[in-house]
């Protein structure tokens, strides 16, 4: 026997099944966000394929490209039942997890989270702290003729504490 057939004879043999794995180009025709899946047309003119999966496990985190409708991806089959988007000619988000960490990323921008932390609230927060400045000052004098000292900044414990979350939120 040839070396190749036995190969994938024993290949085909450990998986357990005869499919051979294959891919097509296809056209994507709809997105569905929330499942992680896309319905495409196979560009060389056969059935269109429903709930093609954008990624391996749903639930457990990982990276999503979520594909443009109208553009070219490149679908994988390992059986008859079971496609996945290997490739993408267009994009219109991003989605990254792992852990407890979360990129999320489109046409309108990103959003970058630890837990229950965004670097948009830490931001706002620093700015409404940065708004809100004030310090003491002591003055001598008469009030044609002061002289003074800014001593201290009176919301300097807000800071620190922004201080703190930021270094929690970032490496």
């Amino acid at each position: 026997m040839d070396d190749g057939k036995e190969i994938g004879s024993i290949v085909k043999h450990l998986s357990k099944t005869s499919d051979e794995v294959y891919a097509k180009v296809c056209e994507v025709l709809e997105v569905d966000e929330s499942e992680k899946t896309v319905d495409v047309k196979p560009i060389d003119g056969t059935s269109e394929i429903f709930n093609v999966r954008l990624q391996a496990e749903s639930e457990a985190g990982g990276l999503v490209l979520i594909p443009k409708v109208g553009s070219v991806v490149l679908v994988v089959f390992l059986n008859k039942n079971n496609a996945a988007v290997v490739n993408t000619s267009a994009i219109t988000g991003c989605k990254l997890k792992i852990g407890n960490c979360e990129l999320l990323m489109d046409a309108d921008g990103f959003l970058l989270r630890k837990e229950n932390e965004t670097l948009k609230k830490l931001m706002g927060d620093l700015i409404q702290a940065i708004k809100a400045m004030s310090f003491l000052v002591s003055t001598t004098g008469t009030a044609a003729a002061q002289t003074g000292a800014t001593n201290t900044l009176n919301n300097s414990a807000q800071f620190t504490a922004i201080e703190t979350r930021i270094n929690q939120f970032l490496k």
